[in-house]
């Protein structure tokens, strides 16, 4: 099962509450990104397509953000967060995969990425631990 707009199973969930009540869970997640598709990626997202941002709303996730670090291996890397307001998730990211934008987006984005090898089975993308948060 794919998640996402740049795809992949990301897991890193943790659960709280906003001020209006609303379980929240919180995701986070890295991959590589290759160093000659980096501009293409940053284009990409720069004006995502419209129909891409209507499905991330229709599937429950907000503030969903992605930051670009070349670390000391000479790699770039692309770190994701996103909440997740939903009360059915396996379910809201399920229709979002199918949803035909989505593919075609991961048809542009999926080949600007390696995943990373420590990764668990079945993620595109290597699910990061919460080890902070702060409301």
């Amino acid at each position: 099962m794919r998640y996402l707009l740049t795809g992949g199973l990301l897991m890193a969930i943790v659960s709280g509450c906003n001020t209006d009540g609303v379980e929240v869970k919180r995701f986070g997640s890295v991959i590589e990104v290759k160093e000659e598709k980096l501009e293409y990626y940053k284009k990409l997202h720069a004006d995502p397509w419209p129909g891409v941002l209507e499905e991330l709303t229709k599937a429950n996730i907000r503030n969903f953000s992605i930051y670009l670090k070349k670390m000391d291996d000479g790699k770039h890397y692309l770190f994701s967060y996103f909440e997740y307001t939903g009360t059915d998730q396996d379910a809201d990211f399920k229709r979002m995969a199918e949803a035909e934008i989505i593919r075609k987006w991961w048809k542009e984005t999926d080949p600007c990425q390696i995943p990373i090898k420590n990764r668990k089975e079945g993620e595109h993308w290597a699910a990061m631990e919460e080890v902070y948060h702060s409301d």
